[in-house]
């Protein structure tokens, strides 16, 4: 899940290659666990797993165990603590894991400490993902991970406020076209204005159009994608494509909403706008998929909330997938077990989707439920995600490090009145060619 890769990170990047390099001499070395701590018995596995994404794997475990006698102990960390967790043990090879759920911007770090999964990821299995996590699995000439579950930003509104009458004749009146959950960026930016409104009458805004986040990267990056781009910042051959046309179109329609958008961008993460949505401050956002659960059941938008497709720009509808994936490290002595335990999530993904994340991986899950009750959210989950716009993120093990000392620092200067956003993109492209060493 994104929500907690953007709540406080380590400089993670500059110690990857660190990490690849040293397992990789233990591996060719035959140190094996190199320290054989992970959990005892030939009939029990231990998965090392962020705290938010246990629940998604439970059912799964428990299932396994019922099946195969073979007992499943999680171990759950923070996000920051799994990742230090995944970097000092593949440094040092002292393994207390068989299996671990990975980020997928984690994927080309740790590549070279991983098991190949190719033999798992037959023409059936990569029909039933999504292209871009199929591309996203594989690290060079292998698969790595296998996704568990993945989620993308769609369109959140206000249902009872797009199906009011009197707004909808409003609206037709000023804008000459029906309401209507938008589809492309310039309806967005109208009902986004329209709905920036007084709705006390004492002269203030209380109710937004929608949010502009600031204080994390992923909704631009979609809009990147929905602006055309072909390449998400760093180009397959290292080029930075940052300062473009389609950077700086992207860049400016994300911080044209700012008239509609509550004060304070620079520093509305996701946790923040989640909030501001929930307590009934904004019309619509565009946020992750996963949310649509988790409304307080004593909010005042509870029950007043409906989901559509991420938004379009001249590049079609875009979204940035945040998958995770399950991994087997080469130095686990149960490898045969490790592997037996993906293939199982793999193929009883469904088990996930009845949690409080309710996310999966497999395209025939999701297209199982998505007219079912309370899963309204996975029709556009599943719009979004198939979108020939939607890409991954780049594979390369710097890619934390831009995040955090060049798009984010961007953003926020972006999102500030009066930025030159041209001058932003032609710096952040300098910065971004200094941390790949060109």
């Amino acid at each position: 899940m994104m929500l907690r890769r953007n709540q406080g990170r380590a400089r993670r990047a500059v110690v990857g290659t660190v990490v690849v390099t040293a397992f990789s001499s233990l591996v060719l070395t035959g140190c094996g666990a190199g320290g054989g701590a992970t959990s005892s018995g030939e009939d029990s596995l231990t998965v090392l797993v962020e705290a938010g994404g246990h629940g998604e794997l439970q059912p799964i475990a428990d299932q396994f165990t019922k099946d195969t006698g073979t007992e499943v102990t999680f171990v759950e960390l923070p996000y920051d603590g799994l990742y230090n967790r995944l970097n000092s043990e593949f440094g040092s090879g002292a393994l207390s894991f068989d299996v671990a759920a990975l980020d997928a911007i984690w994927l080309p770090t740790f590549a070279e400490a991983l098991t190949p999964l190719d033999d798992l990821f037959t023409s059936e299995v990569t029909d039933d993902l999504f292209p871009a996590l199929v591309t996203e699995a594989q690290v060079g000439d292998h698969f790595v991970g296998m996704p568990a579950w993945t989620n993308s930003e769609i369109l959140y509104y206000r249902a009872d406020l797009f199906s009011d009458p009197t707004q909808q004749a409003d609206f037709r009146a000023q804008y000459g076209y029906d309401l209507a959950p938008p589809t492309t960026w310039e309806q967005y930016a109208d009902v986004a204005q329209f709905f920036t409104q007084d709705t006390d009458g004492d002269g203030q805004v209380d109710l937004y159009g929608t949010d502009v986040k600031g204080a994390v990267e992923t909704e631009y990056l979609a809009t990147l994608s929905q602006a055309g781009a072909k390449d998400m910042v760093v180009g397959a051959d290292g080029s930075v494509s940052l300062g473009d046309d389609a950077s700086l179109e992207a860049l400016d329609f994300y911080t044209s909403l700012l008239p509609y958008a509550p004060s304070g961008a620079a520093q509305l993460d996701w946790a923040g706008a989640q909030n501001l949505f929930n307590q009934g401050q904004l019309a619509m956002m565009r946020f992750w998929a996963h949310a649509y659960r988790q409304v307080p059941a004593d909010s005042p938008v509870a029950g007043d909330i409906g989901v559509a497709p991420m938004i379009g720009g001249p590049g079609g509808v875009a979204g940035v997938p945040g998958a995770w994936y399950l991994s087997v490290p080469a130095a686990t002595p149960k490898s045969e077990k490790a592997l037996e335990f993906v293939q199982y999530a793999y193929d009883h993904n469904e088990l996930s989707v009845d949690t409080a994340l309710g996310l999966a991986s497999r395209i025939s899950v999701i297209e199982k439920y998505e007219n079912e009750p309370g899963y309204e959210n996975y029709g556009p989950l599943l719009a979004t995600l198939n979108a020939p716009g939607t890409i991954p993120r780049p594979a390369t093990e710097q890619w934390q490090q831009i995040v955090d000392s060049v798009l984010i620092p961007l953003i926020q200067k972006a999102v500030v009145p009066g930025a030159d956003n041209q001058a932003l993109l032609d710096d952040a492209k300098i910065q971004t060619e200094e941390i790949l060493g060109q």
